[in-house]
This record gives C-alpha cells, sequence and structure tokens, in this order.
C-alpha cells in the first residue's frame, strides 16, 4: 500500500517581492509543503493583495494568531532585517520551524543566539542564502573541486549595477546596524558564497565608497557612513589565496563581470548574472527540472583557458551548470531537514549565517579601523 508523504503547513509573514517571487512559489512546488497562511499588515486591492490572490489560506494583520496557530509548522520570515531576530525568537518559542531571508540579522552574536535557541527547542532553523544554488557559482564549485584549474591564487567575484538613483525600500534606508545596505544585502550573497568555497579568511581588508556622490564613505579612525560600493579583500595566508568581492553602483557595462578565478592550471571567468531572478520575476517557475527554468543560455557560458603539459593556452566555453541544483533545491533540502530535524540536513543553518556575519563584522572594522582586522 502506498504511504501518504506528510506535509507540513507553512506560514508566510510578509507579502513583499520576496514571498511573492522567491518562497511562495517554492513552497507551493515543494510536495512536502503546503502553503497555509500569510500574514500581511495592510492587505490592499489587486495582485498586492494576499487575501485576493489566496482567498482558500487563513490571513492575518500580525504574527500573533500565526503563531498562536497550531496547524502552522513553519513560519517563513519575509520582512525587513531589522525585524528578523524577535520575529524569528517569537517563532521557535512556539514551537516553529523557521526559514528567514537574508540579510539574516544585523550581528553575529543576535545569529548565535538564534542558531543556539533552535538547537535547545530541537527546531530547524535556515537562512535563505539561495545563491548558494546560482547555476554559476555552482560550476565554479565544479571546477574547483574537480582540481581543474589548479591551485586558485586570486578569486574575483562581483556583483556590479547601474544604479545612479539611490533605491527607496529598506535596502537603501536601513543602516548597517540593521542589517540593511549593500553590505548586508549583496555583500552577504558574495561573502556567502566565497565562505562555501574557502572557509574563513586569516585577514579582512575593506573599502567603503559612495561612487553616487565620488567619495570615500568612511576612513582610518572615521565615523561609520553608508556605502552604495563596496570592495573587500581576503587573504588566506594557509592557501596563498587573495579574494576580491566588488560591488559597486557605477558599472557602465553591457555585460556586467561576475567571476575571475585563476588557477595553476587554468582560469575562469564569467560575465553575467544567474538567470533564476528574472526567470522567476517573469513567472517561470514548474514542477519539472526538465523546464527552462534553471537553464542558461549558450552566449552567456564563461570561458576556460587551461595549459596544457607542453605550455600551450586552450581556451574553451565552458557550459553553465542546470538543473537540478536550482532554487528549488534550496527548498527541497529545508523540507528534509525539516522532516528529519537534522541540523546537519539544513541547506544553510543559522550556524553558517553566523560565520558570514563575523567576515561581514571584520569588514566594517577593517574600514573603520583602516587596517588589515582577524575575523572573530
Amino acid at each position: 500500500m502506498a504511504t501518504t508523504q506528510k506535509q507540513f503547513n507553512v506560514g508566510i509573514v510578509g507579502y513583499g517581492l520576496s514571498a511573492k517571487v522567491f518562497h511562495i512559489p517554492f513552497v507551493n512546488l515543494t510536495p512536502s509543503l503546503k502553503l497555509h497562511s500569510i500574514v500581511q499588515r495592510s492587505p490592499s486591492g489587486g495582485p498586492d493583495s494576499a487575501p485576493a490572490t489566496y482567498p482558500a489560506l487563513k490571513h492575518h494583520t500580525t504574527i500573533e494568531p500565526l503563531l498562536a496557530d497550531a496547524e502552522v509548522d513553519i513560519v517563513i520570515l519575509c520582512t525587513p532585517p531589522q525585524t528578523h531576530f524577535h520575529l524569528a525568537s517569537d517563532a521557535l518559542r512556539a514551537g516553529k520551524h523557521v526559514l528567514v531571508e537574508k540579510p539574516f540579522v544585523p550581528s553575529s552574536d543576535e545569529a548565535v543566539t538564534l542558531a543556539k535557541l533552535a538547537r535547545e527547542k530541537g527546531l530547524i532553523l535556515g537562512v535563505y542564502q539561495n545563491r548558494r544554488f546560482d547555476s554559476d557559482f555552482l560550476t565554479v564549485k565544479e571546477l574547483l573541486e574537480g582540481d581543474k584549474l589548479g591551485r586558485i591564487v586570486e578569486f574575483e567575484t562581483h556583483f556590479d549595477r547601474l544604479r545612479l538613483e539611490k533605491p527607496s525600500t529598506w535596502k537603501g534606508t536601513l543602516g548597517m546596524d540593521q542589517g540593511g545596505g549593500v553590505l548586508f544585502d549583496l555583500g552577504s550573497h558574495l561573502l556567502d558564497q566565497v565562505y562555501v568555497l574557502f572557509g574563513k579568511p586569516s585577514f579582512v581588508k575593506g573599502w567603503f565608497v559612495n561612487q553616487r556622490e565620488g567619495r570615500f564613505v568612511s576612513g582610518q579612525g572615521g565615523q561609520e557612513e553608508e556605502p552604495d560600493s563596496v570592495t573587500v579583500m581576503l587573504t588566506y595566508q594557509e592557501r596563498g589565496l587573495l579574494v576580491f568581492v566588488r560591488i559597486g553602483v557605477a558599472s557602465v557595462e553591457k555585460t556586467q563581470p561576475r567571476f575571475w578565478v585563476r588557477g595553476t592550471k587554468g582560469s575562469y571567468v564569467k560575465t553575467g548574472l544567474d538567470p533564476q531572478e528574472d526567470q522567476l520575476r517573469g513567472g517561470t517557475v514548474k514542477a519539472d527540472d526538465e523546464d527552462e527554468f534553471g537553464w542558461e543560455s549558450e552566449d552567456k557560458y564563461g570561458k576556460v583557458c587551461l595549459v596544457g603539459d607542453d605550455g600551450k593556452i586552450d581556451e574553451m566555453v565552458w557550459p553553465t551548470l542546470g538543473p537540478p541544483l536550482t532554487y528549488k533545491k534550496f527548498y527541497e533540502l529545508f523540507a528534509k531537514a525539516v522532516e528529519t530535524g537534522r541540523e546537519e540536513d539544513i541547506p544553510v543553518s543559522g550556524w553558517d549565517a553566523a560565520e558570514v556575519l563575523k567576515i561581514i563584522e571584520a569588514v566594517r572594522e577593517s574600514v573603520k579601523m583602516g587596517r588589515d582586522v582577524v575575523p572573530k
């Protein structure tokens, strides 16, 4: 006799772009998850109204009735980062598994506190660092794990754009002390990917720039200000490796740089961003991994240069990896962790996020002090 798979009821807190584009589609595609409730503070009419779009679900304007609902197993927080700590704490104390959008929380101490609370309660706490499942990043990861490029000596990762107008959302209005700004928004993605590949660095050196105004916004001993662009150099002494993380808003390019990886056997260069976000915004996400979701077009593939035994260097187009390792996989793994109750099954745990936050904190300290800083 066939057994029925257990389904876990999911409550979404917040109904902005994150919930609608990055979470609800994957909840609906994950067999063991069921969308149950949505908290939207001020529902309006039309497509921005959760009750109008999902009339069969339960709806609330505050989180308290959601946390009191014994039917809800998982709470997904899609709210601004300054709310994450207290909302995640309340959800864990209410006995709910929790998935938190990035940026996770403003400090590593808060991240550790939440991770400890989840462990004490025997609950799953995950952080939505979905770009661990970017196709280009997974291609880089495969190249490194297969030793295709040899010992890596320099690694450069970019998230550059042409954005000369300051955003009016929390990304442009919240300060770093509240988990806002470019270092937490985009830097948390890039630094998380670097952490996955190489671990914690020996030293961190950072520079904050306001490219919109044309000035450095912090210097040695200066008062911390909010940058719109960031450069970070991470030193891995035992590897002889330098990693550069760059985020800019004044990059006038037809195709923006993404990765430049140089090793003793070869190099990899990639431009453009993983296609999944644009596909999600366009409504392309289906249950079948053979559809177009997650695949990158061949004209956007990166290039690899390899040196032969004769010293000759050959350049070749290098296909970008595709499904099944997409953002769907993140949700599949998170649902598995909820089912097994095992921390080691969480695709990105609160402990992982705490280590990345320690690197972010070292970047901020480096900018303030004007020197290299050892992450704690």
